[in-house]
């Protein structure tokens, strides 16, 4: 018996009693690969020892101390390591204690910003359909994964939604790569018009789509076209980087690869490697002074906030992740492990797309190859891949609901940045059986 409220009332999970590098192991001695890091959390693995000494440091200093009395020194080295390593432009960190708290706290940011600058007429948040941004009511608004959204719509507030960028499925035949993200530009510019070219707050994107989509990178001068779009109109661009970011796609910001300087990122996951609970808003100067120079302060906030502990885990995980060769090993590992999905999957008559960029990738089922139709909702696809793996050992993150919020399964790959080229080889021989398995007697 459980006294816990389990996400799934009915499930009998297994016990995670140890984990070390890219492996979990439960009570009964079994061993998993952790090839989606959690929920892309695991950047390092588990048991990194330079990570485990510096949050033990730490706790012999001070583990706790509330942010409206003092400030702390490893949460300042924090940072300052995270403004010299971002995009330039990105000038200060507000830490939090997780994705849902960053963006949440980000859209605030940006209402409040509009306040201080004398444009409180502005209420309007964008953001596109199946994305996703936290499961606060603030985030889960701005979110558009239908699923989650659905028995809270009473009570979220009014949020605006356009066309993700999804080329598998959205692409016309006869569309350039161009003429389809100058498409979807001019579809956010229509809708800032119609609710009125004053009235935008922010328009909020994942830089690669994550657990709604499974690792979908959007077109090349997509975001470019977008940044264009909200400065004509005075629109801030967030952009979300809870899941891709810190790393996870191959570059420290994912945004780096755009070639767009967004004026608000949400940063976590990656951010503490799954070591203590932490997330980050970074924002502009622009933002920050509207803020220093009017009520000289931001109207928010939580409990642990700049918690100590987390900031001296997320140093290190930092730290580590910006060494010479680590991003390269993610570019790297990338690279094999698309190439073998493509090489092993790629011709399986119930694998419509293989995508993403880095140690991020996203396979997409379907019933009909050619016609890319997606099984029947009721069949669960996604839910007998994930069983299936786990029989396998096999830790991976598969959604359904991938076109619309009821329509399509995919599976999702997060593997650690540690992962090695065996080990990448085990994960899509494990995955290549748990699909086999799962639509074997449903196509």
């Amino acid at each position: 018996m459980t006294r816990i409220l389990h996400r799934s009332i009915a499930a009998a999970l297994p016990h995670a009693v140890s984990g070390q590098g890219v492996y979990i192991q439960d009570a009964e001695g079994r061993r998993y690969i952790d090839g989606s890091g959690g929920a892309a959390v695991s950047c390092l693995g588990h048991g990194n020892p330079e990570v485990l000494e510096a949050m033990r440091v730490q706790m012999d200093h001070i583990a706790y101390a509330h942010t409206s009395f003092f400030t702390t020194d490893v949460a300042e080295r924090l940072a300052e390591r995270l403004v010299r390593l971002a995009p330039e432009g990105l000038d200060y960190v507000y830490p939090v204690s997780g994705g849902s708290e960053a963006v949440e706290a980000a859209l605030k940011m940006a209402r409040q910003y509009f306040v201080e600058i004398g444009q409180p007429q502005r209420r309007h948040i964008i953001a596109r359909r199946q994305s996703y941004h936290g499961n606060t009511i603030g985030a889960l608004a701005a979110g558009g994964n239908a699923w989650r959204r659905a028995q809270f719509q009473p009570i979220l507030p009014e949020t605006h939604h356009v066309s993700p960028c999804y080329a598998y499925r959205d692409q016309r035949p006869d569309e350039t790569t161009d003429a389809y993200a100058q498409r979807l530009a001019a579809e956010l510019e229509a809708k800032i018009i119609e609710l009125g070219a004053d009235q935008v707050i922010a328009f909020v994107a994942e830089p690669v789509v994550g657990a709604t989509m499974g690792a979908v990178p959007a077109v090349p001068g997509y975001f470019r076209l977008i940044r264009e779009v909200c400065d004509r109109y005075g629109v801030l661009l967030i952009l979300d980087e809870v899941m891709c970011g810190m790393g996870r796609t191959g570059s420290l910001f994912a945004c780096t690869a755009e070639e767009v300087r967004p004026d608000l990122v949400t940063i976590a996951k990656g951010l503490g490697g799954g070591y203590q609970p932490i997330g980050a808003v970074m924002l502009s100067e622009q933002i920050y002074r509207a803020f220093a120079d009017g009520s000289g302060l931001f109207q928010h906030g939580h409990t642990y906030i700049g918690h100590p502990v987390a900031a001296a885990a997320a140093d290190k995980v930092v730290e580590i992740l910006s060494r010479p060769g680590m991003m390269e090993h993610v570019q790297a590992m990338g690279e094999r492990l698309q190439a073998g999905l493509d090489a092993t999957l790629g011709q399986s008559p119930h694998v419509g797309d293989i995508r993403g960029r880095g140690l991020f990738r996203g396979i997409e089922l379907v019933a009909d190859k050619d016609g890319k139709a997606s099984f029947d909702p009721a069949l669960r696809i996604h839910a007998r891949v994930k069983k299936e793996a786990m029989a396998r050992g096999l830790m991976c993150y598969p959604m359904g609901g991938t076109i619309d919020g009821v329509h399509g399964d995919h599976v999702l790959l997060a593997p650690p940045y540690i992962i090695q080229p065996e080990e990448i080889d085990q994960i899509i021989d494990r995955l290549a059986g748990a699909i086999a398995a799962a639509t074997a007697t449903a196509g």
